[in-house]
């Protein structure tokens, strides 16, 4: 990996460069505006055209920026003279822009990858002081110059973890944001801050997409949270896709990994120059870790070796196992940049839970209604599983090449399993998988592709469900067949829920 510019020519390095902004979607514009305020001469492509992408280019033409829309934008290749192309992070390496630009030499990075040569120097001491057992320089680490990053990756549980870490950040009176994939652009985030000044620290959950585009991307502190075969369609394959959420494990960043995760494990240890490598787990931590330990989330890595109490694991919401690994993780970022134990046990009590992660819905005749609609794969749908004893199960959709998955999920979960109603496109492969490791498991499909399903889907798990069981919306499929996204699918479940209950 390269280094990153000092923070001397941030101002000057960009004056006068023909850059290329590839893609006009969320973080294209961003990145136009960042590079156009420096000098830059910004050329955008992007073969859409609709009323969004327009509107946002004559945001962009009134800045000066050049702006080419609809069909063939990209078809003419990198403009002439372009020394850098910032695509967005979804593009594929084998988009036509992007090969012409490889053939020709010239530099594709991603908007994560620029922002992170763009932090700004935040200036003056951090509360926290030096990092524990960390190693000084570099990295924007907390010494009061440029600014940090703290990086999450993994293939479930990162928006969690984000927030749960800005929150962190945020009660040990740091100004700090959880950006990136989350939703708010990271360069956006760099070129912003607080009435106070610029962001001290940003958490930054971070896509395989993202990563693949990054270069010299170098965090305080990553984690990988847990790794399974997702975005195959884009990698190529399981190794690629690895390969790529590795790589925010950079030379001097403080490796968090976590030791249940055999991915997540492999990628820390394989990292060249780490400055350490800190494992979180479910169980009691053992020296140099953090982990669980008489319902109290433990620091063994970061200050005394006898462990520190961080938080109880009832400050966890919803303390389900999966979402205390979140947590984990989250705190082992925090202390990697110097929090204090009360600010991480403040942070995860201020912390609000975003919507459709085993949301809690209503309790109806002593049935438990839980809405996991972001439970999109088999990996996540498996520790949403995991958290209850005794379920009826609410799955199935759009499977993304995961069937192989789902046989490995349902024999995992058998014995948790009173019965499950199915629905979606490819519920026939989830049935499939009950017949073969759970055959006793009633199971219920609708053919139906109606939105308006939820009802009867609701209904007939209320019907097999009995009292102390949960009826558990965790689909293991994404919900395109269906609804407009997870969101929508958990909203027509919840609102089913609640007609049922008589809520309003």
């Amino acid at each position: 990996m390269t280094s990153p510019a000092p923070a001397t020519d941030a101002a000057t390095r960009w004056d006068g460069q023909p850059v290329c902004v590839a893609g006009l979607g969320v973080s294209g514009p961003p990145a136009a505006r960042a590079l156009a305020a420096r000098g830059a001469r910004v050329t955008v492509l992007d073969d859409g055209d609709d009323e969004v992408r327009q509107a946002r280019a004559s945001e962009l033409r009134r800045l000066g920026i050049e702006v080419r829309l609809g069909a063939g934008a990209t078809a003419a290749g990198v403009p002439a003279g372009t020394t850098l192309v910032v695509t967005s992070p979804g593009w594929r390496p084998d988009a036509p822009l992007l090969a012409a630009a490889r053939d020709a030499g010239i530099p594709v990075i991603g908007d994560v990858e620029l922002a992170w040569r763009l932090r700004p120097v935040v200036g003056g001491p951090v509360p926290g002081g030096p990092v524990a057992g960390g190693v000084p320089g570099g990295n924007g680490r907390p010494d009061g110059s440029r600014q940090a990053w703290l990086g999450v990756t993994g293939t479930n549980g990162k928006t969690t973890t984000v927030k749960m870490l800005a929150a962190m950040l945020r009660a040990a009176g740091l100004r700090a944001a959880a950006v990136g994939n989350v939703g708010t652009s990271a360069v956006e985030a760099v070129e912003t801050g607080t009435a106070a000044g610029p962001y001290q620290v940003l958490a930054v959950e971070l896509s395989s997409f993202q990563l693949h585009w990054s270069d010299s991307l170098a965090p305080l502190a990553a984690t990988v949270l847990n790794l399974a075969a997702d975005h195959i369609d884009w990698h190529g394959d399981l190794a690629s896709y690895a390969r790529d959420k590795g790589r925010i494990y950079a030379p001097g960043t403080i490796a968090v990994c976590n030791a249940d995760d055999e991915w997540s494990r492999r990628l820390a240890a394989g990292a060249a120059g780490v400055a350490r490598i800190v494992p979180f787990r479910s169980g009691p931590p053992r020296p140099g870790e953090l982990g669980v330990s008489g319902g109290q989330l433990v620091d063994r890595a970061f200050g005394s070796a006898d462990g520190e109490i961080l938080a109880a694991v009832a400050d966890v919401r919803p303390a389900a196992p999966h979402n205390v690994a979140n947590a984990l993780a989250a705190a082992a970022l925090a202390r990697a940049y110097g929090v204090a134990p009360a600010a991480v046990a403040g942070g995860l009590r201020d912390f609000e839970p975003e919507p459709h992660r085993i949301t809690l819905v209503a309790e109806i005749a002593g049935v438990t209604y839980v809405d996991d609609s972001k439970a999109t794969n088999p990996h996540a749908a498996a520790a949403s599983l995991a958290a209850y004893p005794s379920v009826v199960w609410v799955a199935g959709g759009m499977l993304r090449g995961e069937a192989a998955d789902i046989d490995g999920l349902v024999a995992a979960a058998a014995g948790r399993l009173r019965a499950a109603v199915l629905l979606g496109r490819d519920r026939d492969i989830v049935a499939k998988a009950l017949a073969r490791h759970a055959p006793d498991v009633p199971v219920i499909e609708l053919a139906s592709t109606d939105t308006g399903i939820m009802e009867r889907v609701v209904s007939e798990a209320a019907a097999a469900a009995k009292p102390g069981d949960t009826v558990l919306l965790a689909p293991a499929a994404a919900s395109l067949d269906m609804f407009a996204n997870y969101g929508a699918r958990g909203d027509a479940f919840a609102d089913a829920v609640r007609a049922r209950a008589g809520l309003p």
